[in-house]
């Protein structure tokens, strides 16, 4: 299944230029850089529905973003709810539960912004037709920049996901994926499409994704979003998906 970056992508579209801003006025102080007020409480709340070969997939996940010290950290816990649907069965349950933190070393609202990621996602799904079977370790590293000043942002991401323990009776996972964001911000709309290119080490296969997203900022804390997928090259993980998910600030 395809990884969700959207946190990342909306909170930087949407706060980059205003916190930048906030910088110019009193640069005197380090500490009002803009990465140093970069994250704020987030909630998003999506259900992805997802076709593959074997049977469907519908997740209903709830991720939770906490600032922590200065605010250049950010501290994040995945829990998604799985419903699989195949010819022999269906079912529903929770899946593999992730935590994560992430840290922005540099933002400049002219030069773009850097920022760092580690997850861990824990083998903890209630049946195995609903997660890995392992633990997997998921460093990722960030570059965004606006094109066109507050109007077109493109961010660029590379992760790599690698199993370090679990059940010997599944796959080992070491997944590589470059993501390319670009967003169209128009008023309180935007309009992104996004392609992700993966490689996995384990079954030597490319399950490379693309979407295309509509979203709109609801009021000054809350955005909605839909996005439909396509997944593509050898060993896809998945046909094609759509997303609707909710963002809150606070």
């Amino acid at each position: 299944m395809k990884k969700i970056y959207l946190c990342v992508l909306l909170i930087f579209s949407i706060l980059f230029s205003v916190k930048a801003q906030d910088s110019v006025d009193s640069s005197k102080n380090v500490y009002t850089e803009a990465r140093y007020h970069y994250y704020l409480k987030t909630i998003l709340l999506f259900n992805e529905y997802l076709d593959t070969d074997s049977g469907s997939f519908n997740t209903t996940q709830l991720r939770f973003l906490h600032p922590i010290a200065n605010k250049a950290w950010n501290l994040r816990v995945d829990l998604p709810l799985i419903s699989t649907n195949s010819n022999s069965e269906n079912q529903t349950g929770i899946g593999d539960i992730g935590a994560g933190i992430s840290y922005i070393p540099y933002l400049n609202h002219k030069t773009g912004g850097i920022a760092f990621r580690a997850r861990v996602i824990s083998n903890s799904a209630t049946d195995p037709a609903r997660g890995s079977g392992k633990w997997v370790f998921a460093p990722a590293v960030f570059y965004g920049k606006y094109i066109r000043k507050d109007k077109i942002l493109w961010i660029a991401s590379l992760e790599n996901q690698l199993s370090f323990a679990g059940s010997d009776n599944r796959d080992n996972i070491n997944v590589t994926a470059f993501e390319n964001y670009l967003m169209f911000i128009i008023g309180k709309n935007w309009i992104a499409v996004d392609a992700a290119f993966r490689y996995n080490a384990t079954n030597k296969g490319y399950p490379n994704n693309a979407f295309v997203e509509f979203g709109r900022r609801i009021t000054t804390n809350d955005m909605a979003y839909i996005h439909p997928s396509v997944g593509f090259g050898n060993h896809k993980s998945y046909n094609f998906g759509i997303e609707v998910g909710m963002l809150i600030l606070f």
